[in-house]
Formats: C-alpha cells, structure tokens, sequence
C-alpha cells in the first residue's frame, strides 16, 4: 500500500461568505472540518491543515500548518501542503467539501499515483482544490508564485495532469 497525505486547505478569506470561517460551517450535526477529519482519519495517517491564520483552526491531533508564503491564495496553500507533507503523494481537500466519500478518495489517489496531478472534472471545469499532486510539484508552484501567477488553472498547464472526467465520476455521484 502507498502511504498519501490528506491536505486540508482552510485559509481562504470566504470573501463570498462574509469572512466565514467555511471550515466551521456546521452541516448535519457537524462542522465541515470535522466531518473531513472524521473520514480522512479512517483513509491515512498522513493528516495537516493549511491556512493563512494558525488560531482560525483547530484539531485535535492534525498539524495545523500555516502559509509559507502570505498573500498567494490557495496556489501558496497548495505550495505549502506540498511541502509539509510527510509523503510524496498528497490529496489535497478544499474545507468546503463536507460531502467526500472514502470511495471517491480512494479512487482519487489510486488513480493520482502516476501523474504530476490528478485532477476531477465535470461540466463545470477542472476542481484543482480537490485533487492529488506529487511532491516534486511544489517547486513549479513556488516558481509560479515567485512570478505572481497564483492561478492554480494556469499553473497546471505546464504539468502532466491526469484528469477523471464525468464518466469517471459518475460511480461517485
């Protein structure tokens, strides 16, 4: 079995929410951070979390790390779970995703074993906060931070991404 890390990416400013902390949003009986962890815990070892601010999140046992580089939005958050992850494969989970599924992230790093990034798609687009990477990635990140493009859309053009397309995904909808 290969060992993978679960990233959870909970510095965004929830501009559209107000600044709420969307981690925090309770859905069910639970907060979103909770039910990750709760279904992360039972898939790897390998957890942290990621944010801008160290005294927004808070879990028992996770390490929280913060953004190496301030100010680069989600591609820093990205860079930054890259970096502190103890596995050369990480998954990393927007905090805004309260419905994952153990099946669908099983899937999600099976499948994310030979590629740079791994990442779903559906009508919508590529979902990059949702995705598998390698390691090695993380100093193309940096470079593009470096040069000021935080888009993680652009970032990905120069990478070898494998993408699950709808058909995919659709034994997960």
């Amino acid at each position: 079995m290969i060992s993978w890390t679960a990233a959870i990416l909970a510095g965004g400013q929830a501009r559209r929410l107000g600044g709420l902390d969307k981690s925090a949003l309770v859905v069910g009986a639970r907060s979103i951070l909770d039910r990750q962890l709760s279904l992360l815990r039972g898939l790897t070892p390998h957890l942290l979390i990621v944010t801008s601010d160290r005294s927004r999140v808070q879990a028992a046992g996770v390490p929280v790390v913060v953004d190496r580089i301030g100010g680069a939005g989600a591609l820093g958050g990205l860079y930054t779970a890259l970096v502190e992850a103890p596995t050369e494969q990480v998954l990393v989970i927007g905090c805004d995703m309260p419905f994952l599924t153990a099946p669908f992230l099983r899937y999600l790093a099976e499948r994310g074993r030979a590629a740079d990034a791994t990442v779903p798609r559906d009508g919508r687009g590529r979902h990059p906060l949702c995705a598998s990477y390698d390691r090695r990635t993380a100093q193309h990140f940096h470079a593009r931070i470096q040069a000021g493009d935080l888009r993680i859309g652009d970032a990905l053009l120069d990478l070898t991404v494998r993408e699950l397309g709808p058909a995919d995904l659709a034994p997960f909808n």
